[in-house]
């Protein structure tokens, strides 16, 4: 499933709504398909730290699902940009990787799922972290 900047998916009358940015595109669909089956959220996708820049200035996401080993920026460089360069609220954030620097996904209060994750567990998760 090829994924561009604007590509939106879901619900497009939902009030919430989750970015999520993730460049393996077999992890990309997989989750798309998830939350849209399994919840009522508006769905925007990116495949990088630059995309997900550009469209932040047009959403305002209610959740962050972010991948930790992105092109050019990794998730925590990402979350930190979106979410504290430019002054903004704490949005809540999911954070998805093998592996990844547990203290610093800790302190900043981030979910940390180690892939591959149970997709019951992610599901309740969201649903849980979306107010």
């Amino acid at each position: 499933m090829p994924m561009n900047l604007s590509q939106q998916i879901g619900n497009t009358q939902a009030t919430k709504t989750i970015l999520l940015v993730e460049d393996d595109a077999a992890i990309a669909e997989l989750l798309v398909q998830m939350i849209v089956q399994e919840t009522h959220y508006r769905l925007f996708t990116v495949v990088d730290g630059p995309q997900a820049l550009q469209i932040f200035k047009d959403i305002h996401p209610n959740l962050l699902i972010l991948d930790y080993w992105l092109p050019s920026i990794h998730g925590i460089e990402l979350y930190d940009r979106l979410c504290y360069a430019q002054g903004l609220r704490q949005i809540p954030t999911i954070l998805l990787s093998v592996n990844a620097p547990l203290q610093e996904i800790k302190k900043r209060k981030m979910t940390y799922m180690k892939k591959p994750f149970d997709v019951s567990k992610l599901l309740q998760t969201i649903n849980t972290l979306i107010p």
